[in-house]
């Protein structure tokens, strides 16, 4: 038995995708969305698997708002790249399943190292 905890963030950053041909190779910006999932096994003794609200903290510890993202990273700041980074930092201190970035409404990626 399980529960799947999920919180969700938003960061405001601009980027470009270096090595790629079309509009994105050029800087532009995005309201980021980021969806992390954390699997639990038990609850404690108030019925919580973990607190919504020390997730949220550390999530947005994590979240470069308002920068440029090319600044921050030595990667190339993709939605993709940027969901395996985010998974990373945050596995150092829950058990994440699942991490999910929107750089727009209806496109995002997902990171999980059990697909």
């Amino acid at each position: 038995m399980s529960w799947i905890l999920k919180v969700r963030e938003k960061f405001q950053a601009a980027h470009f995708l270096k090595e790629y041909k079309g509009k994105c190779e050029k800087i532009h910006g995005h309201t980021f969305y980021v969806d992390v999932e954390i699997e639990v096994k038990e609850l404690d003794k108030t019925g919580i698997g973990i607190d919504f609200t020390k997730i949220k903290q550390k999530l947005s510890k994590i979240l470069p708002d308002h920068t440029l993202l090319n600044e921050v990273y030595n990667f190339n700041p993709s939605a993709e790249n940027l969901a395996r980074h985010f998974f990373f930092e945050l596995k150092k201190h829950f058990p994440v399943a699942k991490v999910t970035v929107w750089e727009s409404e209806d496109a995002s990626a997902t990171y999980s190292e059990n697909n």
